[in-house]
């Protein structure tokens, strides 16, 4: 298995979804995109800008009840992908016990991760087949657009003198 971060989450208008950008952390440093549901996407971007709902969301609920019972989500793990769609699991483990791993949608796994700060991980043969390494010019224009938008969301009238 490889460990794998967000990218990035952005909004796909054109079929009113979100696409959820995952890159290795490691060389070679290989990205893939997966499309995700317009709720998923939300949550997910939520989570990455630091917002908290004012009452948990479904992600946030399925993480305090685990807590609750004495489970800790170790880590998530896309799998593969079959006529277009991916797939995932979520590993869980008990205090006491074994473990178990659960099957699920990548979105899930993603927002659940994220919400409980665990491990993200896709498997190789996945990788290998759908990930592709970015040209330099692109990976450096994307980060330049990210550290724009970044800007531009934390602007302050008061940062300029008029």
């Amino acid at each position: 298995m490889k460990s794998l971060s967000v990218r990035r989450v952005e909004r796909d208008r054109s079929s009113n979804s979100f696409v959820v950008s995952l890159r290795e952390d490691d060389h070679p440093r290989r990205q893939f995109d997966i499309y995700i549901g317009l709720s998923e996407g939300i949550a997910i971007r939520m989570m990455l800008d630091g917002e908290v709902a004012p009452r948990p969301l479904t992600h946030d609920l399925f993480v305090l009840a685990l807590e609750r019972v004495g489970v800790t989500l170790k880590h998530v793990v896309i799998t593969h992908v079959s006529n277009g769609t991916y797939f995932a699991e979520i590993v869980l483990s008990p205090e006491a016990g074994e473990g178990t791993v659960v099957s699920c949608r990548p979105s899930d796994a993603l927002a659940l991760a994220l919400r409980s700060n665990s491990p993200i991980y896709a498997q190789e043969s996945l990788l290998d087949e759908v990930a592709r390494v970015p040209d330099e010019s692109e990976d450096s224009s994307a980060e330049i657009l990210d550290e724009f938008k970044e800007f531009i969301e934390n602007i302050n009238p008061d940062d300029f003198d008029i």
